[in-house]
């Protein structure tokens, strides 16, 4: 049953389900993206919270004029319209008085949460609400979706995306280095009303998928997790939208295949599972290779003593010392260095001599500023600058 929904073979509408949900990860992905660079990311905590109230207020309304409240278009544009309120509402708050931004983001989503939570208990109480099943929007659910709502679903997906597509380069010149931006001529201001938009946009259509309280995972987890992969702002974009994507289409395939499972939750949990395998085994980032790193630096470092050690003719007591010592042949068990580990060990403390000429000289001063104890000197100086060096060593010699 997983694998029929893996490949999409499930029915018309699970697939479209699945491929609405794939492009509503890529676009939350992609936009998220610019928040997270702008470091914003409450700001889509606020909006989606902010949603509920419009939400029950829309289908209180339709149900007023005669409706069965249930229809996805009038349900999605009450939610964009209690989210534009929150946000300007938040803008307000941050401009106009005192508040920071994220003491007026806490306020805006609290009341307005707890205001949809009302509203929600009041519909009910409705007769004709009892069995709206708006409770799915606070945690995302396809069961009994409409062919006609997943329509509405991935035609949205797919133009939030590609908004954000045609408009990535202004976002992208405003996240990363927004004074830059305003120099040539750009309004920053305007721009970042633009990124709100899309990621209203893109709150707003995963609402039913995802839902209120899940979507800003959605937002945040996929740049999160490219970070690890890539220093390039354009890099980190692209795979964004790929682990976006895919979080959403295994969430929404497993969730079709095994229809106890909430959608919301199963997405969330498979970008957090791409999220951890990112944080171990990224090459630049992740821990396994931060542990490598530090692993070879403190063999570096042990390297380096243990050499010091035999030029001065000191006993060797670290174990790790010698071991690595012996391993390349430049002392023997007992710590008695061998005609190549005197070598290494003369040359050693040629260089520690050399870099107490360069840090006791303010015209080295520059590279002194290099010396971490492991970097090789000849990657500093010139050949003309190590023999002035070289000419004040004093005479030095391995003991016998």
């Amino acid at each position: 049953m997983i694998a029929e929904a893996l490949l999409l073979q499930l029915g018309y509408n699970a697939t479209l389900v699945t491929l609405g949900a794939t492009l509503l990860g890529m676009a939350a992905g992609v936009g998220g993206t610019f928040l997270f660079l702008r470091k914003r990311a409450l700001v889509s905590d606020a909006i989606s919270h902010a949603t509920l109230p419009g939400v029950a207020l829309a289908f209180m309304v339709m149900v007023t004029l005669g409706g069965d409240g249930r229809n996805l278009v009038g349900l999605l544009s009450g939610a964009a319209l209690s989210a534009v309120a929150g946000l300007l509402l938040v803008s307000w708050l941050s401009g106009r008085t005192r508040l920071a931004e994220d003491a007026a983001i806490g306020s805006v989503l609290s009341v307005f949460f707890g205001f949809g939570i009302v509203l929600l208990t009041v519909i009910q109480t409705m007769s004709s609400g009892r069995q709206a099943g708006l409770e799915g929007f606070l945690l995302g659910s396809t069961a009994g979706m409409l062919r006609s709502d997943a329509l509405i679903i991935a035609v949205s997906a797919a133009l939030t995306l590609a908004l954000v597509v045609l408009m990535r380069r202004p976002l992208t010149l405003a996240s990363f280095d927004p004074e830059y931006a305003t120099s040539i001529g750009q309004n920053v201001p305007r721009t970042d009303l633009a990124m709100m938009g899309l990621v209203l946009a893109v709150t707003v259509v995963g609402l039913k998928l995802v839902g209120l309280i899940l979507i800003v995972a959605l937002l945040i987890i996929p740049p999160v997790t490219a970070r690890f992969w890539t220093e390039r702002t354009d890099r980190v974009v692209v795979i964004s939208g790929a682990v976006g994507g895919v979080s959403a289409y295994v969430g929404a395939a497993l969730s079709a295949a095994i229809p106890d499972l909430p959608t919301g939750p199963i997405i969330v949990l498979v970008g957090f599972a791409l999220f951890a395998l990112s944080l171990l085994a990224a090459p630049g980032r992740g821990v396994v290779s931060a542990l490598v790193r530090h692993r070879a630096h403190q063999r570096r470092v042990h390297l380096r003593q243990g050499l010091l050690a035999l030029a001065h003719g000191q006993p060797i007591y670290e174990r790790m010392t010698l071991r690595l010592l012996q391993a390349r042949g430049l002392a023997l068990p007992d710590g008695v260095p061998t005609d190549r580990g005197r070598a290494r060990a003369a040359r050693a403390l040629r260089d520690e001599s050399r870099w107490q000429v360069i840090r006791s000289d303010p015209a080295f001063e520059a590279a002194a500023a290099q010396d971490d104890g492991l970097t090789d000197i000849e990657t500093v100086l010139t050949a003309d600058q190590l023999a002035e060096v070289d000419a004040r060593l004093p005479k030095v010699g391995m003991p016998a």
